[in-house]
């Protein structure tokens, strides 16, 4: 049995579970910044959600957890496709790199980045996404900007628990000076 087609259900913790394991150890998670490219892979999009939570509205990016027994280049499609629909067609490389590693910490200020849930460990990717992407799951709407639009510091700043440090990280790793 290939890895691809273990029954991953039994692997889902109970609500109960994760807020124990929440509380006592760091969680892994993925995050990824979607990019359109053109046919030389130069940069010409970034897709950033829109979603509703705690009563506001932010810019984020894909981002989610990482299941037991799950390898992180599948666990970066099955957000993508969450997130973006299955027909989002991500290009995942053969072997992926994270461009940064970013600590969520539940106490804000000690990194650039927060969740008040937990302390989680995200390796963050930038994905270039050939297909058609529509706004899924808990997702408002999904906005492609160009890198230029995607800089400016009113948008960064409005994104939520670090994501717009993330974004920028992002840009200057393509090249893009922020």
């Amino acid at each position: 049995m290939s890895p691809l087609e273990l029954d991953r259900n039994e692997s889902w913790l109970s609500r109960e579970e994760l807020d124990a394991a929440r509380e006592r150890l760091p969680i892994l998670y993925v995050d990824a910044v979607p990019v359109r490219v053109d046919d030389r892979g130069v940069l010409t999009a970034v897709g950033l959600l829109l979603r509703a939570s705690d009563g506001e509205i932010n810019r984020e990016l894909v981002s989610g957890r990482v299941l037991y027994h799950e390898r992180v280049r599948d666990a970066l499609v099955r957000h993508l496709e969450k997130d973006l629909g299955p027909m989002a067609l991500p290009q995942i490389p053969a072997s992926p790199q994270p461009f940064t590693v970013a600590e969520y910490f539940p106490t804000p200020g000690v990194t650039p980045f927060h969740d008040p849930r937990q302390h989680a460990v995200s390796l963050a990717f930038v994905v270039p996404v050939a297909g058609d992407c529509q706004p899924q799951q808990d997702a408002l709407d999904l906005a492609w900007l160009t890198p230029q639009e995607a800089m400016d510091p009113a948008l960064l700043a409005d994104m939520d628990n670090g994501h717009g440090v993330l974004l920028r990280q992002a840009l200057g790793h393509l090249g893009h000076a922020v």
